[in-house]
């Protein structure tokens, strides 16, 4: 089991939503995003941590958004986090973002090209933040007991580790719902990324997907047990400057949640 804030997530507990925009676009946005997560969660009575991306590195394009500004962003995520009561998640990309990031989030995030990165994940671990480790498309989930032991070399044990579909080229991710199980074994919280797990990869300059399959394999997560689902929400996934083909309507996230409830309910035996 984890503890962020006070969020429990694993040990049997009821099942933790992580969820938001996958940048920070302006401060309108992750506000209204947040704050109707937060109401939705709220009434389901279900555990929250916000995220955003405050800057992303990773594009497919050197044309694409990467961000707003890297200390503005951070103060629109530290922000959120004090004004709404709300643990926060977001991405780094090199070790010396590691410090800057963490005075301003409760979960450093290690995005799934960069999970073999020993320098960041050790530098992620010295926070004492809690590290949410994505599998890399490239890797069989055995093969992330070595992320886990690079931060446990930190002496940080707060580790999560999530799942968002192997590729095996062609412009497509598979997801094997059975690494869920096997990730398990290594005694840290799952987590299963819907929202990626539904990308088309370098589809011409920008990344496409397949929204219309996110609650399915959200669904499928729920019933193998997972101890949180990650989602990128958006107010308006379509005009979204970052994965607008695989982020989730804020519109449509109570309705999937009253259903993930149900399936977490039933297979952990809770009331």
């Amino acid at each position: 089991m984890v503890e962020v804030g006070k969020i429990k997530a694993g040990g049997g507990n009821p099942v933790v939503l992580i969820a938001g925009p996958c940048v920070v676009e302006n401060e309108e946005i992750v506000r209204k995003t947040a704050i109707e997560i937060k109401s939705i969660t709220s009434s389901l009575n279900i555990p929250f941590i916000f995220k955003a991306s405050y800057r992303k590195a990773n594009r497919t394009s050197a044309s694409s958004f990467m961000g707003m500004g890297d200390k503005e962003a951070l103060e629109i995520l530290g922000n959120v986090r004090k004004e709404y009561d709300l643990p926060v998640l977001t991405d780094i990309h090199l070790p010396s973002e590691a410090e800057i990031a963490a005075e301003y989030v409760d979960v450093l995030q290690i995005p799934a090209f960069l999970c073999r990165q020993t320098e960041l994940l050790i530098a992620a671990g010295k926070t004492g933040k809690v590290i949410n480790i994505k599998k890399g498309q490239f890797l069989a989930p055995e093969d992330m007991v070595h992320a886990v032991e690079k931060v446990l070399l930190t002496g940080n044990n707060k580790i999560m580790l999530t799942e968002r579909g192997t590729t095996f080229g062609y412009h497509n991710l598979v997801v094997d719902m059975r690494s869920l199980i096997i990730m398990r074994k290594f005694g840290y919280p799952v987590v299963m990324d819907a929202t990626h797990s539904v990308q088309i990869p370098s589809k011409g300059g920008t990344s496409g997907g397949q929204p219309e399959y996110i609650k399915y394999l959200a669904k499928a997560a729920a019933a193998v047990g997972i101890d949180a689902l990650f989602l990128e929400v958006h107010p308006e996934p379509e005009k979204a400057l970052s994965d607008a083909e695989s982020q989730f309507p804020l519109s449509g996230l109570k309705s999937l949640l009253e259903e993930i409830k149900k399936i977490d309910s039933l297979i952990k035996g809770l009331d």
